[in-house]
């Protein structure tokens, strides 16, 4: 039987390839305008594509969950859960700061999580319960840090209130921190994991944004808010994740600023 986090991370690759062919010749790029800041290119449907029947072939009773085309549900009990290019802002406007997503969901939890930045060739991987890697290296987050010693990364989106950034980014900047957003909340997430941010807030994420990178914090030795995965699924959520001796700063921090989850 095939693997499925050995598929995952092989699966997002070659998306991630295919994405570049389209990040490369942007000059001919299809966009489309979904909402205020809020676009979607002929790239990103493409490669969802591409994906699903990937799954479809090598797991026909997994359900699929994708940003651009929808749900389809499946016998199994397995979930996947696809953002085919997290940062679409930044790929139409030639940023190389952007992932393929792709998070395997079930009984309520995520049990894997790939985020895969092709521009970096880095690949960051997470099975439940069998710890977090970075191009198949073990991942491990810092224990002596501080707020005051690093940077926070906050996203923004056109789903909430323009006013509910502010508490937070001038909490961050009391506390010493320095703030940062760059577009992909995957990608952010990520680098927490990786131990290059301290922390990650996002009043309200969709779940192709989160459960990849929420798994790989979590695997790697940081904490996240406890969520049902199948409902980040169906409505979406705040998420806080953070260094261990950051984290409960940062659900401060977002409790202040936003209703607690």
């Amino acid at each position: 039987m095939i693997n499925r986090g050995e598929f995952a991370v092989e699966l997002c690759q070659q998306a991630g390839q295919l994405a570049l062919s389209y990040f490369n010749d942007r000059a001919n790029l299809a966009v489309e305008v979904k909402g205020a800041q809020d676009w979607v290119s002929e790239a990103d449907k493409a490669v969802e594509d591409f994906i699903r029947q990937k799954i479809s072939n090598a797991f026909p009773g997994d359900g699929i969950v994708g940003e651009e085309f929808g749900s389809a549900s499946g016998s199994s009990g397995f979930d996947w859960v696809i953002d085919p290019i997290d940062g679409t802002t930044n790929f139409v406007n030639g940023i190389p700061a952007w992932t393929v997503v792709l998070a395997g969901v079930s009984g309520g939890r995520t049990q894997l999580g790939v985020i895969h930045d092709p521009n970096a060739d880095e690949t960051f991987a997470a099975i439940r319960g069998h710890g977090a890697t970075l191009n198949a290296v073990r991942l491990r987050m810092g224990t002596d840090v501080s707020l005051d010693s690093g940077t926070v990364a906050v996203g923004y989106s056109n789903r909430v209130a323009r006013t509910n950034i502010l508490p937070v980014l001038t909490a961050l900047v009391e506390r010493g921190t320095m703030f940062h957003r760059n577009a992909s909340g995957a990608l952010s997430i990520a680098y927490v994991a990786a131990g290059r941010l301290l922390g990650y807030l996002e009043e309200h994420m969709n779940a192709w944004d989160c459960l990849a990178g929420q798994l790989l914090v979590e695997e790697a030795g940081g904490r996240v808010e406890d969520q049902d995965a199948s409902e980040m699924i169906r409505a979406g959520g705040r998420v806080v994740v953070g260094a261990p001796q950051v984290f409960a700063e940062l659900v401060e921090i977002a409790d202040g600023a936003w209703r607690a989850p």
